[in-house]
């Protein structure tokens, strides 16, 4: 029995093996969108396999994006360092891009004062979630973001069960924030931005890429519920095999799953990717 059918419980029918996408539609895909945590990663490590995957779709010319909820710091040395051509950040806040000329083109969906203005209320969520889950903690990254306020609940603790991340979830919603759970965190911030508003501008500003008339150019992999707008969105939406299941029912499916999971699901996505590409 593959990871994809050993993981598969509830909502069973609403997604299909990534192995059912046809190398001609494959063969069209030219932006590579992907998730970090879980869906690059295995248990908090970034496996060589997935980072060859990177280097290799990048090498043969599609254009790499990683989306992730992770923070500005880590972005900027992603953006900089990695086989990648861009990044959105913080679950849509901003995207960071090498500009040809050298330096970092950093763009904000809010301004300088409504960003500090957020944080302080933020900082009043902190309060009230060390309240009510004293058992949760803020994440380890929280230092290096500029817009959202990241609660750890199965990075560096023991994994919390569902209702006390739907308890966090809760503080985030009652004052008025959005709340979005990955596989690790629950992130919560002030405004209208999400992974997909900011990818949409971030392909149009820079790549002259429309994705409401060629969403058959991108494909998208992610692991978990905060992966739901792109899911939704994007016909070649493609979760690893260790996609999160149950912890919201309203969450959307992706339309394919892989057979492995974390990183050597990604692999396996370039894999036929550029196996289509070569045909």
């Amino acid at each position: 029995m593959d990871e994809a059918t050993t993981m598969r419980s509830g909502g069973a029918d609403a997604w299909e093996p990534f192995a059912a996408v046809s190398a001609q539609d494959l063969a069209q895909v030219d932006f590579v969108l992907t998730d970090i945590d879980d869906t690059l990663t295995h248990e908090g490590r970034l496996p060589a396999v997935a980072y060859d995957a990177l280097e290799r779709l990048s090498a043969a010319g599609l254009t790499v994006i990683p989306v992730t909820g992770r923070p500005a710091g880590w972005c900027d040395l992603i953006a900089r360092l990695w086989p990648v051509d861009a990044v959105v950040g913080e679950n849509g806040a901003f995207y960071y891009a090498r500009k040809r000329e050298g330096g970092m083109c950093r763009v904000y969906q809010a301004d300088d004062a409504t960003r500090q203005a957020n944080r302080e209320r933020l900082g009043a969520i902190a309060h009230r979630v060390r309240d009510r889950v004293p058992d949760a903690r803020i994440a380890a990254d929280q230092p290096f973001r500029e817009t959202d306020l990241a609660i750890d609940f199965a990075e560096d603790v023991p994994a919390l069960e569902g209702a006390a991340v739907d308890r966090i979830v809760a503080c985030f919603e009652e004052a008025g924030a959005i709340a979005k759970v990955s596989s690790i965190h629950v992130n919560g911030w002030f405004g209208s931005h999400d992974k997909l508003t900011m990818t949409r501008r971030l392909l149009s500003e820079r790549f002259a890429c429309d994705i409401e008339t060629e969403n058959h150019r991108v494909l998208y992999a992610g692991d978990s519920p905060n992966d739901g707008p792109m899911f939704a969105f994007f016909r070649n939406g493609v979760a690893v095999a260790n996609y999160m299941q149950g912890r919201s029912p309203q969450h959307e499916w992706p339309r394919y799953m892989t057979q492995h999971v974390g990183g050597r699901g990604f692999s396996e996505i370039a894999d036929r990717i550029l196996a289509a590409r070569r045909a």
